[in-house]
């Protein structure tokens, strides 16, 4: 594969062209609508199709375009330092809970994989968190702990498979490497084969539930539904509550062609150094692809060309490989973090029966996005659900050591609508800053993206353009 330089799409992105899928072109009455093509929104569809139900499938750009397609690729159950956390804001019950439904999410896509045939370079791996310093070492003992007590086969190590000296290592063994995209679009195919609908290219502009579910989409299409599935991350109604309950964050992530013989194997995560996540995958012959993660940044900040520098630096002394090629890849990825840390997904406020939504995820998607498509589907059609589904139900009281947190978040957001200097987003007029290395207008509030040179929007939930805004404004980046 040629190498590239230049910031933007994601290697999964390039490696994985496809015909598409046509958008939208008349008005349709369905069961049920699913919005968005990522992982949760193609795997909810899927099962709802596979249990009888006629599903429309709407997706603003292309499948697994948006933030599935810009991940790692982790398929694990092993997520940081979760399960401490876990215990003691929510307790051992909820922990195991936690770790069975990443467990049997991860066992589920290869299920799928084999039952439908797709490739998608599913490689069994070591999963690791580790730290260098060895005053951390009692915070990795202690999740190696709450891990065992959660019901993971976990181990506490002092040694791993990377090129360097760790303190401290839980390990995780079997767990996935995966290609997310080639498994969305061998999913979404077999989906429309099973008679469900996709459109790419159609974004939702409006949602209102009233007798009945009814969307409109940017080109004036309308589609009646009884259920909707928002997988959007931010939910669409900007009177939801959940908006004072989510933060968005930003992470770089590069990659670069090292030898097989040098290549870790495993999946690797330290909090230090502003986390870094490491993994390889499958690349060409007598290489593998060194994907490295790092740099979290609030959207529309500044400074991301220094914390690209940064991430680019500590991979190449930390894989002295790294830098004998130049950078082949180089993107980024967005996710969104509950306030409790826990995914929210299920009925969006007390109020609605109808409209469903997923997000929260934390920088876990995959596990949970697979664990949410599952669960969504049971909503919609009514089927058993697992006993932990009320520890991801949205409309759950947050614990009262996470009010602090939540307090401090939205006075963060609230600063950003005090100012009097545009430009502002066209979701609830937030703040925009502007993120130089991907240029693009960025909202820190909800995580919506315009692009500076025409304000077309990148990413929602904004669903209008911005107007009258082109190129950066001085002095426009945040701190």
């Amino acid at each position: 594969m040629p190498a590239d330089a230049s910031f933007g799409m994601s290697y999964w992105m390039r490696g994985t062209d496809s015909p598409g899928r046509p958008a939208l072109a008349e008005d349709l009455t369905t069961d049920v609508v699913v919005i968005g093509g990522g992982i949760v929104g193609v795997c909810t569809a899927y099962e709802l199709v596979r249990a009888g139900r006629e599903v429309v499938l709407l997706e603003a750009g292309r499948i697994g375009g948006g933030v599935s397609g810009h991940t790692t690729g982790k398929l694990t159950a092993l997520h940081g330092l979760t399960y401490a956390r876990l215990r003691d804001t929510h307790g051992t019950l909820a922990a195991a809970r936690y770790a069975r439904a990443q467990q049997e999410a991860m066992e589920h896509v290869v299920r799928l994989c084999d039952e439908i045939g797709i490739d998608a370079e599913l490689e069994r791996a070591p999963a690791y968190t580790y730290v260098t310093d060895a005053r951390r070492a009692d915070e990795v003992r202690s999740e190696a702990a709450a891990a065992l007590e959660a019901g993971l086969d976990v181990a506490y190590v002092t040694e791993s498979g990377l090129p360097f000296p760790v303190a401290a290592a839980v390990r995780l063994d079997d767990q996935l490497l995966f290609h997310p995209r080639r498994f969305l679009l061998g999913l979404a195919e077999d989906l429309v084969a099973r008679g469900g609908s996709v459109h790419e290219h159609t974004r939702v502009t409006e949602l209102r539930e009233l007798t009945e579910c009814r969307l409109t989409t940017e080109t004036g299409h309308t589609v009646h539904a009884r259920d909707v599935v928002v997988a959007t991350h931010f939910p669409l109604t900007v009177h939801s509550s959940l908006l004072t309950r989510l933060t968005v964050r930003r992470e770089l992530v590069v990659a670069a062609p090292v030898p097989t013989a040098l290549a870790p194997h495993g999946m690797y995560l330290t909090p230090e150094d502003d986390t870094r996540s490491v993994r390889t995958a499958p690349y060409d012959k007598g290489h593998r692809l060194l994907i490295v993660t790092g740099e979290a940044f609030e959207p529309g900040t500044d400074h991301t060309g220094e914390r690209l520098e940064r991430l680019t630096g500590w991979a190449r002394r930390a894989f002295p490989e790294f830098g004998g090629a130049p950078t082949t890849y180089r993107w980024a990825a967005q996710d969104v973090r509950s306030a409790d840390h826990l995914p929210y997904v299920g009925h969006e406020h007390p109020d609605t029966q109808h409209v469903f939504v997923a997000t929260g995820f934390g920088g876990w998607g995959m596990s949970n996005g697979v664990m949410a498509g599952r669960l969504l589907a049971a909503h919609v059609t009514g089927a058993p659900r697992p006993d932990w589904t009320e520890l991801f139900d949205p409309r759950r009281t947050l614990p009262l050591r996470e009010y602090p947190d939540v307090v401090r978040a939205q006075a963060s957001v609230a600063r950003h609508y005090l100012v009097a200097r545009p430009p502002r987003c066209t979701h609830m007029g937030c703040e925009l800053g502007f993120n130089e290395l991907e240029d693009a207008w960025e909202c820190p509030c909800h995580g919506s993206r315009f692009a500076a040179s025409d304000g077309r929007v990148l990413q929602g939930p904004a669903t209008r353009p911005l107007e009258g805004v082109t190129g950066a404004a001085p002095h426009s980046p945040r701190s």
